[in-house]
């Protein structure tokens, strides 16, 4: 598990099964699990709320529990990136945009036909609202 999109999508799987079983994050990663991926899915627990928050802003007519648990992980591991890059230590950082391709992958080869563009329409929505703060 090398590559960080691998890496990326192991976090989410983390998270999901995290939410779904509640067992604890450390009970669910695979043995291989780098540190990268476990800093990661530990970060994106604990800024859930705060990306939860996000998701739900952008997400026109859905409230957070509507939302599939694995679309949920996959956006909070892509948002986790955009919104708080300095959460999670990374040689380098993902441009925001990579990190909304990487989950529009991982939501096309994992989730229901509606996923990747439910889930490009948030993140990019995201994106917008962080880059007009970002210039106010």
């Amino acid at each position: 598990m090398s590559r960080r999109s691998d890496q990326r999508r192991a976090a989410a799987f983390a998270l999901y099964q995290h939410d779904v079983t509640s067992r604890e994050l450390d009970d669910v990663f695979p043995r291989e699990a780098t540190t990268f991926t476990r800093a990661l899915a530990y970060a994106s627990a604990d800024y859930s709320e705060d990306l939860d928050g996000i998701i739900e802003r952008h997400a026109k007519g859905w409230t957070i529990d509507r939302i599939a648990p694995l679309e949920k992980a996959i956006m909070r591991v892509a948002l986790l990136e955009m919104i708080h890059p300095d959460a999670v230590p990374a040689d380098t950082p993902i441009p925001a945009e990579g990190a909304i391709d990487e989950a529009v992958e991982t939501a096309k080869e994992f989730c229901g036909a509606d996923a990747p563009g439910f889930v490009n329409g948030i993140l990019a929505a995201a994106l917008r609202e962080q880059r007009a703060s970002a210039d106010a």
